[in-house]
């Protein structure tokens, strides 16, 4: 699974690669004047995959991370 960012922000992980994640895990919050937004995992699995480094921008759409199979 890859996640997105939902809008332009200021991205902030909470897991790392290798880290087992379940259903409904906050996994990085993305801020934008003073709107913070939780980015939650769909489904359970594995971090394969961080594509941007902590406190980077992203636009709405930008690959944030990659889940692979639990």
């Amino acid at each position: 699974m890859k996640i997105y960012a939902p809008f332009a922000g200021i991205v902030r992980c909470h897991v790392d690669v290798g880290e087992k994640i379940s259903t409904g895990q906050e996994l990085a919050t993305v801020e934008a004047t003073k709107l913070e937004s939780p980015v939650v995992s769909p489904g359970p699995g594995t971090i394969t995959r961080i594509a941007v480094a902590d406190f980077s921008d992203v636009i709405g759409g930008d690959l944030i991370m990659e889940i692979g199979e639990a």
